[in-house]
């Protein structure tokens, strides 16, 4: 056992009762509770020669990846019981309910095992159609950036808001490759190339979930990205909106966990941040587009 005792604990949104507040610290608790426990493990293991195999031509998977899930998902289940799970190192745990976990135990997993501190866990609950709690924590900078539907947005306990930058051309923006951008480089190169030509400034660095974390914090002002998965983006983007941001799929429509498009934004800039999207789909066209 890891000391969570089994409790019969839903969440129905909206619906603002003492039983549901107490649900949501209960989730709470435990998601805290086995993203620091995974952490530590990828603070312990950091620097470290590591343990490498292969997904893809590009997509790699450490042996700690596996590890950290093993935790989290031990923990979730010994809580939670009756909840689906999944996450992204093993098939899928259905539950007896509407109640689903998206665990990523190491999101920026190349960063890691190249020792660029640029990584984080990252874990979700969704209830129904509804992400309902949002947690991403960086376990080098100890910084654990959390969100509840209807709640709000902290780091570290302290609520935290977007930027209040209101132009495209004065925004720091944030974005990544997929795994088949050696396969499709002329494609996602014209989104990049448009990007250099709007934003102030633009960054790569890793890691999804913290692109997103920092949107939701002012230190982005907007990110896009193609092809994520739900466990690299259900968490960060809950946190973006409770934040007072924006997220879509790349033309402007509702943000779906499984669609492979994503756009972030302090709200502010959505629009111009859209038109920069759209530009480079037209520059894109004869390009090897995403299936």
């Amino acid at each position: 056992m890891l000391g969570f005792a089994h409790r019969d604990v839903n969440l129905v949104a909206g619906s603002g009762t003492a039983c549901d507040k107490v649900a949501v610290e209960e989730f709470e608790r435990v998601a805290t509770a086995a993203a620091t426990r995974a952490g530590a493990l990828l603070r312990e293991r950091y620097g470290r020669r590591q343990q490498v195999s292969f997904k893809s031509e590009i997509d790699l998977v450490t042996a700690v990846d596996r590890e950290a899930e093993g935790l989290i998902v031990a923990i979730l289940r010994d809580a939670f019981p009756e909840h689906g799970i999944i996450a992204e190192e093993s098939p899928a745990t259905p539950g007896r309910g509407d109640h689903r976990w998206y665990v990523d135990p190491l999101d920026g997993t190349t960063n890691f095992a190249h020792g660029f501190p640029q990584f984080a866990v990252s874990i979700a609950l969704e209830r129904g159609e509804d992400v309902v709690l949002g947690l991403v924590h960086d376990p080098l900078r100890e910084e654990t950036f959390l969100a509840t539907r209807g709640g709000g947005a902290r780091l570290n306990g302290a609520p935290i808001g977007v930027s209040d930058v209101a132009s495209l051309g004065r925004s720091l923006v944030a974005s990544g490759f997929p795994y088949d951008v050696r396969q499709r480089v002329d494609f996602y190169d014209a989104f990049w190339r448009e990007a250099l030509r709007r934003a102030q400034g633009v960054r790569r660095v890793g890691s999804a979930a913290l692109d997103l974390c920092y949107v939701a914090c002012g230190r982005f002002d907007a990110f896009w990205e193609w092809k994520l998965h739900a466990w690299d983006v259900a968490a960060g983007c809950l946190i973006v909106e409770e934040a007072g941001g924006r997220v879509t799929d790349l033309i402007g429509g509702p943000h779906r966990l499984t669609g492979g498009q994503t756009a972030a934004s302090n709200g502010r800039v959505h629009g111009e941040l859209l038109g920069m999207l759209a530009e480079a789909q037209v520059r894109a066209a004869g390009s090897s587009a995403p299936e």
